[in-house]
């Protein structure tokens, strides 16, 4: 069966956002009342799989190994079925 995941990974408290601050600053500078911007990343796979709980096992693995930096990352994902 074919699944889809939804993972969105964003930084842990306390860990500097370079680009999320960068666009803060610009867009203040465009007038816009911006208190603070944070950066985050959206991956969406479409994996084969026999069950939703195997696909959500592979996709944690996944980030385990590859998506996410386990130091300064944080994510949560979703997995349904493909449309």
């Amino acid at each position: 069966m074919l699944y889809q995941a939804l993972v969105k990974i964003h930084l842990k408290p306390g860990h500097s956002d370079p680009e999320g601050e960068m666009t803060a600053r610009a867009l203040k500078e465009l007038l816009y009342p911006v208190k603070s911007v944070r950066v985050n990343k959206n991956y969406i796979i479409l994996l084969e799989s026999k069950s939703k709980s195997m696909a959500e096992a592979r996709v944690e693995d996944m980030c385990k190994r590859l998506l996410a930096n386990p130091t300064k990352d944080e994510y949560a994902i979703q997995v349904e079925k493909a449309r």
